[in-house]
């Protein structure tokens, strides 16, 4: 193999092909400005989560949607049907749309909706930078809080001004960077465990984030510039299972409250219905949920939210190269349940709940 370097005597970005500069944060804010209405959105959705993790609100949130996006029309009639959801369940249940817009890989793969919105390599990112911000605007103007996951840096300076919730991946949760990311961030903040199920890199991360940090970053002027932070309070723990192994039950939530307490935190748990804890199977999904609605009408006051993978349509797709093939409103990622299904789901657990909730207030 020709070491490029020896060909042409490089010294410097040896292998970099090309450098594209991008809109600034500032820049995209000017074109996608926050309105009243969706500010209002964001802050009371970011105030009940808080609201909840901190016992005053005794509902619990569901974030709930697409494992990615990838089609805005999709994207925006799955908004529409889960606000009416959403307003119909408020009593019980905090509905928070799942938006997802970043893919981690292992491997290779799409790495999602803001790095390569034409899903053909041709990584725009600079329009999905402007599509992202652009449907979470309309689901915030429309009264729908939204939650995404935090992976590149970089990106929230663009568009966390509209998130309630954002989530820390499984490989990510051991990430320095992203732990000094998530201490800045407006947003409470879930810690997923890691995908061998060890619940310790989470509860380090919930400690190393609820601290200041200085590290390096861009500001909205796109300048990089060394941000400070004074520590995120609203750290918590995302049980999403591992290693072949669910974590939903409760036995392991039992197990995860003597873990918090003993490392003087917060018994807050999240849990995801997905991943490991239906070992990716869809039809999983709702009976995790139901599990555990269980545990809450049994009496356990640690549950404060679930996860939920749905779509407009049932299971997933792969991704080809001529998109126009692919099928309405169905995953190109992780399967997911469908909207019938969703509803029934969503409906019975707010049902459910109703009875109980007065005896989660302190």
């Amino acid at each position: 193999m020709v070491d490029p370097a020896a060909v042409n005597g490089s010294i410097d970005d040896v292998n970099v092909v090309t450098q594209e500069l991008l809109p600034t944060p500032e820049e995209v804010h000017g074109r996608l400005p926050l309105s009243a209405a969706a500010r209002e959105t964001v802050l009371g959705g970011r105030r009940a989560v808080q609201n909840i993790l901190d016992r005053r609100d005794p509902r619990v949130f569901l974030v709930v949607g697409p494992c990615s996006i990838h089609d805005m029309a999709a994207a925006r009639d799955y908004a529409q049907r889960l606000k009416a959801l959403a307003d119909e369940v408020a009593d019980s249940v905090l509905v928070i749309m799942r938006v997802y817009f970043e893919k981690p890989r292992t491997t290779v793969g799409w790495k999602g909706f803001i790095n390569d919105p034409h899903m053909d390599d041709s990584f725009r990112i600079d329009e999905g930078l402007y599509n992202a911000r652009q449907l979470l605007l309309e689901c915030a103007e429309m009264g729908l809080p939204t939650a995404t996951e935090a992976l590149d840096p970089i990106i929230p300076q663009y568009i966390q001004d509209l998130i309630t919730w954002t989530a820390i991946g499984a490989r990510t949760t051991e990430s320095q960077t992203h732990r000094e990311m998530a201490s800045g961030l407006s947003t409470p903040v879930g810690f997923k465990n890691g995908t061998d199920g060890n619940l310790q890199t989470a509860i380090n991360a919930l400690h190393s984030v609820a601290n200041p940090h200085s590290f390096l970053g861009i500001n909205y002027q796109g300048q990089c510039s060394i941000v400070r932070t004074r520590g995120n309070p609203y750290g918590h723990i995302v049980l999403r299972g591992g290693g072949g192994t669910p974590n939903y039950d409760s036995v392991s939530v039992a197990l995860c409250e003597k873990e918090l307490t003993e490392g003087g935190l917060p018994r807050n748990i999240v849990v995801d219905c997905s991943h490991a804890n239906s070992n990716k199977d869809p039809a999983l999904q709702p009976l995790v949920l139901d599990n555990l609605v269980n545990q809450i009408t049994e009496g356990n006051r640690s549950l404060v939210g679930m996860m939920v993978e749905s779509n407009i349509g049932w299971g997933n797709q792969k991704l080809t190269d001529d998109v126009s093939e692919l099928a309405y409103g169905v995953s190109i990622t992780d399967a997911c349940i469908d909207w019938e299904t969703t509803e029934r789901s969503v409906r019975d657990m707010a049902s459910r709940l109703q009875g109980v909730l007065e005896q989660r207030t302190e």
